[in-house]
């Protein structure tokens, strides 16, 4: 496909042999306010961890908010661009909405970015109305959620769409692609960070449970619509540079809590706990979908399940151990890190939520069993992930 239809022949004949389609400044902006939503969201967590909820324009807040601003400009600016002044090319490459014209993406952006701006005055009502972090979910959380992964989701489509047209196996967009995929990836392990993000949860069934019902999908998809080799690491990779990123940089700010009760009277900034090792899972399900592309998908879905349940025991279990460590207590590895409202004390270094029987002993039983339905669980949403990836593969507009 080429770019523009008046260069010359020996310059398309050159971009067909590089192989780099161009990045359009569109896919730039929302690939930006994707960042700047998620950077926003985990920025805005260690706020409440280490100072509390003491206003409403918070630097947190502004970020994500920013992310909304700049997807909604973009995208309506795309949107009114290709209704009255787009080629006959960018028309076809667009979906029709209420007599306008923009790509699939576009639009999930556009409502994405409508729901949280909505959700901004409500969210501040509603805190001065029932008072400060009253709840997560309450009713304007929930809008602004949605919005959010609204954003994410339109941000990846807009990029995916414009891989799928490209029919090339290189250049920048496939990698800005697994980008946009990591950043969903990373969204979706945020929503279940309470059940997976701590070291203590990691020798409870209920860990694997709750990963197995939320991100092996974000990893399949991505390979199976992606043009890299390795789309499903570069996904895992994506996720766990950004959490660590901001894992190392959070810390190096002072915060002073202002809302009581407090505890625990940190001095800076709460880190985001250590990302899972999903690498090792999703350098498996990169083989393994190379190798049986043309398998059933129940099959193939039944395999990647049980792989990744297997993965995250194998790699996690032992890892858990050492983050409950004294090792693990350092800048890298950002373990023992509370919030502002926790009593410290012996509960930090034990596990959490074990499968025991009535008598209070772990049971052995009672985990495998739990183990078996997590399995269940990977091997439904791996199903999804591979029929999500082969819709994601044909997405044009």
């Amino acid at each position: 496909m080429t770019l523009t239809a008046t260069r010359p022949l020996a310059a398309r004949a050159d971009a067909a042999v590089s192989r780099s389609p161009s990045v359009p400044p569109s896919l730039v902006a929302v690939t930006l306010a994707s960042t700047s939503v998620i950077v926003g969201l985990l920025w805005d967590i260690s706020w409440h961890r280490s100072i509390g909820r003491d206003a409403f324009l918070t630097p947190a807040h502004v970020a994500i908010y920013l992310g909304a601003v700049i997807a909604g400009i973009t995208c309506g600016t795309l949107a009114l661009r290709t209704t009255f002044a787009g080629s006959e090319r960018e028309r076809g490459e667009s979906v029709r909405f209420w007599g306008f014209r923009a790509p699939l993406g576009a639009w999930v952006a556009i409502w994405g970015s409508f729901a949280m701006l909505t959700s901004a005055p409500f969210d501040n009502w509603w805190h001065n109305a029932y008072g400060l972090d009253v709840q997560i979910l309450s009713p304007p959380h929930t809008v602004l959620g949605i919005g959010m992964i609204g954003i994410e989701i339109g941000a990846l489509l807009m990029v995916l769409a414009k891989q799928n047209r490209s029919g090339e196996l290189g250049g920048a967009v496939p990698w800005l692609y697994a980008y946009c995929a990591g950043i969903a990836l990373l969204m979706a392990a945020t929503f279940v960070w309470e059940y997976t993000g701590f070291a203590n949860s990691m020798h409870s069934a209920l860990f694997y449970r709750v990963a197995a019902m939320a991100l092996p999908a974000f990893l399949i998809a991505p390979a199976v619509a992606g043009r890299l080799r390795w789309s499903a690491t570069a996904v895992a990779l994506v996720y766990s540079g950004i959490t660590l990123a901001m894992a190392w940089i959070l810390p190096l700010f002072p915060a002073t809590p202002k809302l009581a009760p407090i505890y625990n009277p940190v001095t800076h900034f709460q880190p985001p706990t250590f990302p899972l090792l999903l690498v090792g899972p999703a350098l498996a399900f990169d083989v393994l979908l190379r190798r049986r592309a043309g398998g059933r998908d129940l099959r193939l879905a039944a395999v990647l399940g049980i792989v990744f349940v297997l993965g995250l025991l194998v790699l996690q279990w032992p890892f858990a151990d050492f983050l409950l460590s004294p090792a693990a207590r350092n800048p890298i590895f950002v373990a023992d890190h509370w919030t502002y409202s926790s009593h410290l004390g012996p509960w930090r270094y034990r596990y959490w939520s074990l499968d025991v029987d009535k008598a209070g002993n772990w049971s052995a039983a009672k985990f495998w069993s739990g183990i078996a339905v997590a399995t269940l669980w990977a091997i439904v949403t791996s199903w999804i992930g591979l029929k999500w990836g082969r819709w994601m593969s044909r997405v044009q507009r």
